[in-house]
């Protein structure tokens, strides 16, 4: 995720959300020295673009993250920057990000991205949004570009299963990224977990949970969120991914 300095909007107008747009489709190509195509900077994913601040879905190609969107954000500051004429900085110094372990965690940051605009109340449906890239995985309606490896996601997925899910309406306490605007709400202790989770189950360590029938290992954990623990705090303590944990 890249913020705007000071929570700043860093898009005023359609051409900001398009510049920015371009900026991703042409730095995923590393070029020669002599101008010629030579290889991948990086894999999009997925994106959404919010008036202030940016998610983006990447794989680490040639460049390693810090270089890919230090390419990125460089060469749109450089844009804004002559369009509003004004000169320093235009994104916090420090990009937030995190790791993607497996398809389910993946699943659910895709959802995440997309209902972005959702969530701040700018659209009520997600392929309504024109500055994300959902419009490429659904031929709902045509996307002004296509940039992202969607092919990859659909292979695993089939595209009315990964629609469904989409859509589904994001539960209060999923959060990615500690996003600023995330709702706070009463956490248990790591102690009052065991506690929970010992009650109800019997188990005592992380091994012993993992040994429980699927069902009840749902059940438990579903339990437990409801309770007040979070989905990290869950997967420290279990072992259980935290891409299974959101999709309970």
């Amino acid at each position: 995720m890249m913020r705007g300095i000071n929570h700043q909007d860093i898009f005023y107008d359609e051409e900001d959300y398009f510049q920015f747009i371009e900026t991703l489709s042409r730095m995923q190509t590393r070029f020669d020295d002599k101008g010629h195509p030579c290889g991948t900077n990086f894999t999009l994913y997925a994106y959404c673009l919010m008036p202030n601040h940016v998610h983006l879905l990447i794989r680490e190609c040639e460049d390693n993250l810090g270089e890919a969107v230090k390419r990125i954000s460089s060469s749109y500051v450089f844009y804004y920057n002559r369009k509003y004429s004004r000169d320093g900085h235009l994104f916090k110094e420090r990009f937030k990000s995190e790791p993607v372990n497996d398809m389910a965690y993946f699943i659910v940051l895709l959802r995440y991205i997309h209902q972005n605009p959702i969530k701040a109340g700018l659209v009520s449906k997600v392929s309504d949004y024109k500055y994300s890239s959902w419009r490429e995985f659904t031929a709902q309606k045509a996307p002004e570009y296509r940039i992202c490896n969607t092919k990859s996601v659909l292979k695993r997925i089939p595209s009315d299963e990964l629609e469904a899910f989409i859509n589904e309406p994001l539960s209060d306490d999923e959060v990615c990224l500690d996003n600023d605007n995330a709702v706070q709400k009463l956490r248990l202790s790591d102690d009052q977990v065991w506690q929970n989770i010992t009650s109800l189950t019997h188990t005592t360590t992380a091994v012993g949970f993992q040994r429980l029938g699927k069902q009840q290992q749902r059940n438990t954990l579903r339990e437990l969120r409801k309770r007040g623990a979070s989905v990290r705090q869950l997967e420290r303590l279990t072992g259980i991914s935290r891409g299974v944990i959101q999709t309970i």
